[in-house]
């Protein structure tokens, strides 16, 4: 639906079964006795988990790859399993491919694993002890393409800084149409919502 009403990405987190298959969940926890208890993704193979959780396999067969998908990684041991399916969806899935993480170093690593794959550092601007320069020139050296934190995180400032080292400004949980406009006002260069046609109208009304 999001595609449909313009998105040009998509975002989720994405957690490995027992049996080594990515698939895609806000928290990682399958509920089990109705409500009286919740168990990790990591505890059940694929084909034990709910329907309504599908692996990344099957949103490439649903919906193409002609995309940008945002995936936060949960857990390191996934990268791998995440790059294999994509690899396995063809199309440009790889070079639409950015794995979030909330360690840029750990991040860097990945790159070592695909040359084409976008790395993303991502998280809040009270965990950048180095202060916003530095850590804008680590992304640089290491070759982490974008930032992305909370819009209240962000200011112009900050976006011109990180444009400045060559990165893509990235912000999420926008959620309201101010917010959005506020964001890309500022240069943002992706935002996140949850509600897509609200996205849409700002972009289209701010960018064109």
């Amino acid at each position: 639906m999001a595609l449909k009403l313009g998105a040009t990405g998509l975002e989720s987190d994405v957690w490995l079964t027992k049996d080594g298959e990515p698939v895609l969940d806000h928290d990682g926890l399958v509920e089990r006795w109705r409500g009286f208890r919740r168990e990790p993704i990591s505890q059940y193979a694929r084909e034990k988990l709910p329907g309504h959780i599908p692996s990344l396999a099957e949103l490439y067969d649903t919906c193409g790859t002609d995309f940008e998908l945002s995936l936060d990684l949960k857990d390191d041991a996934t990268v791998e399993a995440v790059l294999r399916v994509a690899r396995a969806a063809g199309g440009d899935a790889i070079g639409r491919l950015w794995l979030c993480h909330p360690r840029w170093e750990a991040a860097a690593e990945y790159r070592k694993l695909d040359a084409d794959v976008h790395l993303v550092d991502s998280t809040r601007f009270r965990a950048i002890r180095e202060g916003a320069e530095r850590r804008a020139a680590n992304l640089a050296d290491a070759g982490i393409d974008a930032l992305n934190m909370h819009h209240t995180d962000w200011s112009g400032g900050l976006t011109t800084l990180v444009h400045r080292f060559g990165r893509l400004a990235f912000a999420w949980d926008l959620q309201h149409d101010h917010l959005l406009r506020t964001a890309l006002r500022m240069g943002m260069d992706g935002v996140y919502s949850d509600h897509t046609d609200r996205m849409m109208d700002a972009i289209n009304a701010e960018v064109g």
